[in-house]
């Protein structure tokens, strides 16, 4: 067992010690920006169409709920927990709008 480890080990620092170098790619910031920008308003329509079925399930729940406390207090949590993480996504999207902004003004990057 010990017998693997340094074999292992050793083997790994070898291959760290002759690794070479990676020649990176020009760093264009605004190609980055733009990636992720557009991952983020995908995952945010995502949010939205989700939360936006949520709101439809509780609603139709509330309004079939026929008077049972049960039915009509999972409705009111559905539609409530609908509103709640539709705020966090859209305050989570606000946000990496400001700071996709500040870090632009902040690299230089142009639009």
């Amino acid at each position: 067992m010990n017998k693997k480890i340094i074999v292992t080990s050793s083997l790994a620092i070898t291959a760290l010690m002759f690794a070479s170098p990676v020649i990176a790619a020009s760093a264009d910031v605004t190609k980055i920006e733009t990636f992720i920008k557009s991952i983020i308003q995908i995952l945010v329509t995502l949010a939205g169409l989700i939360s936006a079925g949520f709101f439809v399930w509780g609603g139709v729940g509330y309004i079939t709920s026929s008077g049972n406390p049960e039915t009509l207090d999972r409705s009111k949590k559905t539609i409530m927990y609908s509103a709640i993480g539709l705020a966090v996504v859209l305050g989570a999207f606000v946000l990496t709008n400001i700071i996709s902004d500040l870090a632009t003004g902040a690299f230089g990057a142009t639009q």
